[in-house]
């Protein structure tokens, strides 16, 4: 089988989805697994929602209802006959949301995150799976709940395996097409838990990794993998071929094209990771596989913004040891903190870290409570892999740099804009 992933960009109006429908003509219909994002930046107001759920902000009702409306004028591009049952359909998911917020107790802002997000994407794929239809393309809609299983980590959950496998070979058959949600989980109990924020590629990995495929493809809004975020970074080339491992480190370091847990399930059974534009289905891409060089060997820039770097010091000025950082790090994993880069000397050690849950806070003021400290706040990381001194200084001009750490084929550094 193969598998396809449209991301968000990719449906977000009614042309994305009339776009999504012209691909899948000219690749074919059978076969297949589409895994689809939640439209435009639903996800984005999605959050809004929740915030708001939880500031008790009496903005509220009008957050849901632009998400509404946003959908509504989709749908009216999409299906001449306004008595179409996806009328109804996509109606009942913002009655269930709404009764969620009205019936729910649980303070936990992580476990309502994952109950309310997973609208976005049961939304976009009902529309998508029903436009098909009203097209002539048969396809079946399938809950991503119901096949991908995991733990209870919410927002971040981790995927049982071998119940996942279970679950999808036993609903999915050779010869057909399927429609269904990237990013959404659900763990023991049912409840709806998600594979990390732009987790949908992961999602396509899952499926490609359980049912074999020959390949996964991810359709972007650009021409493949490029050297660098073209809204960031100028004059950037497309990368034709890379490497499973290249293409994880890129990951790693924050490229956005790929999520960077996606990779690790196709390199187990060597399936190929195509990425191309859905704007032009019939050019080549970017192919990432087994034992591929990167072609061209040019630098790639990398670029992670509102990030945090903390330095840390003994109070008492005494070598900071393995005691110290093995302390430091389970402080972390307790804060839901996630390190980017590392530093360390005889009596210091310097991290940049992100703040995707709002944690850092709590964290310093743990630390400081044996630790020396000292921090920046926005401060950005930039990458340059396979990197030369001309790509260095492109990047630091202009910057004020806080730490530079260069290996064999990386250099990183931390600047304040």
């Amino acid at each position: 089988m193969n598998i396809f992933k449209f991301g968000g960009a990719s449906v977000k109006d009614a042309m994305g989805v009339k776009n999504v429908a012209e691909v899948l003509q000219q690749t074919g219909v059978k076969n297949k697994v589409v895994v689809v994002s939640a439209m435009g930046k639903m996800t984005n107001a999605l959050e809004k929602v929740i915030d708001a759920y939880f500031e008790k902000d009496e903005n509220l009702k009008n957050y849901i209802l632009e998400i509404e409306v946003y959908h509504q004028e989709i749908l009216e591009h999409l299906f001449s006959k306004q008595n179409h049952s996806i009328f109804g359909k996509i109606a009942h998911y913002f009655e269930d949301l709404k009764a969620f917020l009205n019936r729910n107790k649980s303070p936990n802002y992580d476990y309502v995150y994952d109950q309310i997000i997973c609208y976005g994407e049961l939304i976009s794929t009902t529309i998508v799976c029903e436009y098909l239809e009203q097209i002539g393309i048969h396809n079946q809609w399938l809950d991503a709940r119901n096949l991908i299983k995991t733990d209870a980590t919410y927002r971040d959950a981790k995927v049982d395996w071998i119940a996942t496998e279970l679950q999808i070979n036993s609903n999915i058959t050779s010869d057909n097409l399927y429609i269904t949600q990237g990013f959404i989980a659900s763990d023991a109990n049912n409840f709806t838990t998600t594979l990390g924020r732009e987790g949908s590629d992961y999602t396509a990995g899952i499926f490609a990794y359980c049912l074999k495929a020959k390949d996964v493809t991810i359709w972007k809004d650009v021409d493949g993998v490029l050297n660098g975020d073209p809204r960031v970074f100028k004059n950037t080339q497309l990368l034709e071929e890379i490497s499973y491992e290249e293409a994880i480190e890129l990951a790693f370091y924050g490229a956005s094209v790929i999520h960077p847990k996606t990779i690790q399930p196709l390199q187990k059974k060597e399936i190929p990771l195509l990425v191309k534009s859905f704007y032009h289905p019939k050019n080549k891409g970017t192919t990432v596989g087994k034992g591929k060089i990167i072609n061209p060997h040019i630098p790639c820039f990398i670029v992670k913004k509102d990030l945090v770097l903390l330095s840390l010091s003994a109070l008492d000025f005494s070598f900071f040891v393995e005691e110290n950082i093995s302390e430091i790090f389970a402080l972390f994993h307790k804060y839901q903190v996630k390190v980017d880069l590392i530093q360390n000397s005889a009596i210091s050690f310097s991290v940049c870290v992100d703040n995707k849950f709002k944690n850092v806070d709590k964290l310093i003021t743990h630390l400081k409570a044996k630790f020396k400290v000292k921090y920046h706040k926005d401060v950005s990381l930039y990458t340059v892999r396979h990197f030369t001194q001309e790509a260095i200084n492109q990047i630091e001009k202009n910057k004020t740099i806080l730490l530079k750490q260069i290996t064999r084929q990386t250099v990183q550094v931390v600047t304040k804009e």
